[in-house]
């Protein structure tokens, strides 16, 4: 028997010393791998990209101006009795309906709230969720010549106030009850619903994916009035509420693209040291979308993004407060009303 301390390593050993070459020749390998890997770059970018949360919501600049005033009769949201029973209402109507009637619904670009009833006071309410400064402002900046960078009035927020206007919903639009859920719920509800709103500050109108086919890369989502609503069906369903099975179809607006690229932020590109070429070419693609005085000016404006995103297949978009790049593709750009389902409270409870 081996004594300790001997050469002798007995068939195991002499095993382990004949691999102990190749295990060297692995790591050496594995070393090497995992710098040209480095040297390649960060790995695999999250798609879709996700939506930046803030800590606290920031007062809007006062250049930012809304022609229509934003969420003019809100009021803060009641606490209920916990035994009160509340209906859920899916609200749905055409874009700017109050203006221009069914015109928006034609094309099937809608408007989503949600509206609720109590059963103890009789009182109703609407909450939504829509741009502070329209919806032109939130899609694209002002070029304001004093300042490098383009400015943006891109804010959303919620607003909750007293009241359903039955014939602006229902006229036009859908006015119908989805789920019932108890003043406790409710009250759960809306504490969500303050965090939500404090720390999810800007609106994208955009959801820009490779393709219209199913299953195509999503690169970003929409954070608009029906995403808000969707959120909160799942919160409520969270909360234990039971929906209807009703179809509820809702408006997207579509970019497709192919994979994008990252350009940096507000200072990165418009900075001191940022790069004058690629800031100067941002400011150019959203020239033509600015307000126009007059009508020669708007079609010129319309010939020059035919150019850029059909010709050129060139798209700038802002997301998180930074710049991206998006080689477009064929279709560029559609509108869907598509069916999302309402949320299955069972579903729900067991992916949480």
């Amino acid at each position: 028997m081996a004594q300790a301390g001997s050469a002798d390593l007995g068939v195991e050993g002499q095993r382990a010393a004949s691999a102990a070459p190749w295990c060297a020749l692995w790591r050496w390998a594995l070393a090497l791998l995992w710098l040209a890997t480095a040297a390649a770059g960060p790995s695999r970018r999250q798609w879709p990209v996700p939506y930046k949360r803030f800590s606290f919501r920031p007062e809007p600049d006062p250049y930012c101006q809304a022609k229509y005033t934003f969420c003019p009769t809100g009021s803060p949201i009641p606490v209920m009795k916990g035994d009160d029973v509340i209906e859920v209402f899916r609200l749905q109507a055409p874009v700017w309906e109050f203006k221009y009637g069914n015109l928006l619904g034609h094309l099937k670009i809608m408007h989503d709230a949600i509206g609720f009833k109590s059963t103890l006071t009789g009182k109703n309410y609407t909450m939504e969720w829509y741009e502070l400064f329209q919806l032109g402002n939130c899609t694209f900046p002002h070029l304001r010549p004093e300042m490098n960078a383009p400015f943006w009035c891109n804010q959303g927020a919620a607003c909750f106030f007293e009241g359903i206007d039955d014939i602006h919903w229902k006229e036009n639009g859908t006015l119908v009850l989805v789920a019932t859920i108890s003043g406790s719920t409710f009250n759960e509800m809306a504490k969500w619903v303050k965090q939500d709103n404090e720390t999810g500050i800007y609106y994208e109108t955009w959801t820009v994916q490779a393709s219209p086919e199913k299953g195509a890369e999503t690169w970003f989502e929409s954070y608009d009035c029906s995403k808000f609503v969707l959120r909160t069906y799942k919160k409520l369903a969270e909360l234990g509420a039971e929906f209807k099975k009703i179809e509820t179809n809702y408006t997207r607006i579509f970019l497709y693209s192919g994979e994008p690229t990252y350009l940096g932020n507000e200072t990165s590109v418009f900075g001191p040291t940022g790069n004058k070429t690629l800031a100067l070419a941002i400011k150019q693609f959203y020239y033509p979308f600015k307000p126009h005085s007059s009508t020669k000016e708007f079609l010129f404006s319309i010939l020059q993004i035919f150019d850029a995103v059909i010709i050129h297949r060139e798209f700038y978009l802002f997301y998180n407060f930074e710049y991206w790049f998006l080689p477009m593709k064929f279709p560029f750009i559609k509108i869907t009303y598509e069916e999302i389902p309402l949320p299955d409270r069972n579903k729900t409870l067991s992916s949480l």
